[in-house]
């Protein structure tokens, strides 16, 4: 009786071991069988373009000075209205120029100074601001600007290249499928190659991430002509 007892107990023991080893070889193929389904390539794909400024912002500003309050204040009129016809005669709808109010300066007031020294009392400046579409009226404009110099009108400062000076691309929302597209195409290709290389096959995409758009100038001269660019970044699955 006892020796049937020992004989059925060794038959189960024998029969769990065999049971855990199998187990144990089936969850090892489904470990390797994951993680050769885990082997994944990150690749970035990049897009392009470059667009015209669709809105040109230009403060046209200028300074008077006179020891007669009332001369100031008229003088700053008067340049205002020479530079705003300057304006339109280039092309630059009215209704696309403002005018900020007057800066008046009384040096008599200052806290500091020799009136000694002071020739002129008071100091005024004016802007004249452009926010309009047509940028290639207000470029044209901006490259002759000595016209205003022979119209008794001085620009402070350089007025193309000053920053306050912008020309915006306002119509990114137009371009971002396109280049969305394109960005994750060119992702594809990479990754195509290296599959090719690596003696593998490209499979579905794990995870994708959307960089974001960056709008610059091409170069300091032509601040006009805009460089849109997004960088896409992909993670596709490979397989043997």
């Amino acid at each position: 009786m006892l020796e049937r007892s020992n004989s059925a107990t060794l038959i189960l023991g024998m029969s769990l071991i065999l049971g855990l080893s199998s187990l144990g070889f089936l969850v090892g193929n489904a470990a390797l069988s994951v993680k050769s389904l885990e082997r994944s390539v990150t690749v970035k794909g990049l897009s392009e373009r470059e667009v015209q400024a669709d809105i040109a912002a230009w403060p046209v500003s200028f300074q008077v000075a006179s020891n007669d309050l009332d001369e100031v204040y008229k003088t700053i009129e008067t340049k205002s209205a020479i530079i705003k016809k300057f304006l339109t005669d280039h092309g630059v709808p009215e209704t696309d120029i403002s005018f900020s109010p007057p800066n008046i300066t009384d040096l008599y007031v200052q806290q500091w100074g020799d009136r000694a020294n002071i020739k002129f009392r008071y100091t005024g400046s004016g802007v004249v601001t452009v926010h309009s579409e047509k940028v290639n009226a207000v470029r044209e404009a901006m490259s002759n600007t000595l016209e205003l110099g022979k119209l008794g009108v001085v620009i402070a400062g350089d007025q193309y290249n000053q920053g306050s000076n912008q020309f915006l691309f306002t119509r990114l929302t137009e371009l971002k499928p396109g280049m969305i597209e394109e960005a994750t195409k060119n992702a594809r290709s990479v990754a195509e190659k290296f599959a090719q290389d690596s003696d593998s096959r490209l499979g579905k995409i794990k995870s994708a991430s959307q960089g974001q758009f960056s709008i610059e100038d091409r170069d300091s001269t032509t601040p006009q002509i805009k460089k849109v660019r997004v960088v896409s970044t992909v993670e596709y699955y490979l397989s043997d």
